[in-house]
């Protein structure tokens, strides 16, 4: 059984709210899940700050045992020191267009 890392999306619509869980990987985005492991609201509060709440024991025991974050969720916690930072991905088409900038 493989078990997912991943955000699963609450609130209405243009307005998300999401909570990090534990979930089978053949499980829906909003469907069943194993535990509840953060919250995540990337909308900006009057101070600018996007709130996130994270169980870190509990994310370490489920990386642990073995559990996949997904790309968002492995972002998310290489930004806060949970993981180490996922490798930075670029395509080799932005990489042709700076290098022909600079000729």
């Amino acid at each position: 059984m493989v078990v997912r890392l991943r955000l699963q999306r609450f609130g209405r619509t243009h307005s998300p709210f999401y909570r990090l869980v534990a979930a089978h990987s053949k499980a829906p985005r909003d469907g069943r899940f194993f535990e509840v492991l953060g919250t995540y609201n990337p909308i900006a509060c009057k101070q600018g700050v996007k709130e996130i709440r994270l169980k870190t024991d509990r994310l370490q025991y489920w990386i642990s045992v073995g559990a996949q974050p997904s790309d968002r969720v492995a972002w998310i916690l290489g930004k806060f020191g949970v993981l180490p930072p996922p490798p930075t991905r670029f395509s080799s088409q932005s990489m042709q267009a700076k290098a022909t900038d600079k000729k």
